[in-house]
């Protein structure tokens, strides 16, 4: 495998329901990893919050096995490391540094539209990292969630449509190389450059949750990835929430 990090295992597959149902499956047989997971295509992806993930042809379907060490909070950082990782391979595919930045908790977005999608799910010694990248189709309209930020395919935004086997070594490696730096540094160096490429900081958003929305100014992320809004209320922290921008 041509410039595949070192120390980190592949599975290709054909068809998979998931990619990340199938690295739970192999977690629970024992495999360690770390191990990427990839489908060509996907017929049961899921998004955050039990969503559909749709999985168009050419696109990105696969998902990181890993075991690493801490508690689950900890361990969950890894996905700001997965969404630099991301942005880091498409800066390298398309040479277009100015189109990709972040929204928080766990997409990337192509020009202000979601690019692609992050979904950690974990269990007793083992962390799914798994990633959706449109990078030939998107999703239907009728698909979208009221108020979500449209789609966008690396295709229609820059006219290339990376090949999802030629594009997974990019991003493994660059995910490789932010998990040595997170075992040496931790979570602090991840959080700076994270907040560097994140979309509509210090500007107006709206954090849906269950019960209720909170409205204010975006001003970071604390040291455990939690979202901090300056509210008329005062500050806002919050671990978990829907985000969505002030047209």
């Amino acid at each position: 495998m041509h410039d595949w990090p070192e120390g980190v295992g592949r599975r290709l597959y054909p068809t998979l329901d998931s990619t990340n149902t199938e690295a739970v499956r192999l977690a629970h047989t024992g495999e360690g990893g770390p191990l990427w997971v990839q489908a060509l295509e996907q017929t049961g992806g899921r998004g955050r919050r039990g969503r559909v993930w749709h999985g168009g042809a050419g696109n990105l379907f696969a998902s990181l096995l890993m075991r690493p060490a801490g508690d689950p909070a900890h361990a969950a950082l890894r996905s700001f490391s997965a969404a630099l990782a991301l942005r880091a391979a498409l800066v390298e595919t398309t040479g277009r540094s100015d189109l990709f930045t972040l929204k928080w908790p766990n997409d990337v977005l192509g020009n202000g539209r979601k690019l692609a999608g992050i979904l950690l799910e974990g269990g007793a010694g083992y962390l799914v990292v798994g990633i959706g990248v449109n990078l030939a189709t998107t999703p239907p309209q009728e698909a979208l969630e009221t108020g979500a930020v449209p789609p966008v395919s690396l295709k229609s935004l820059t006219g290339l449509a990376p090949d999802p086997q030629e594009f997974l070594p990019a991003l493994a490696r660059a995910f490789a190389r932010l998990e040595t730096e997170f075992a040496a540094y931790g979570f602090a160096p991840i959080r700076q450059e994270w907040l560097h490429h994140a979309a509509r900081l210090g500007e107006t958003v709206t954090a849906r949750l269950p019960n209720r929305e909170v409205t204010g100014l975006f001003e970071t992320i604390d040291d455990t990835g939690a979202l901090v809004l300056a509210t008329a209320k005062g500050h806002i922290t919050l671990p978990a929430a829907e985000i969505f921008f002030e047209e």
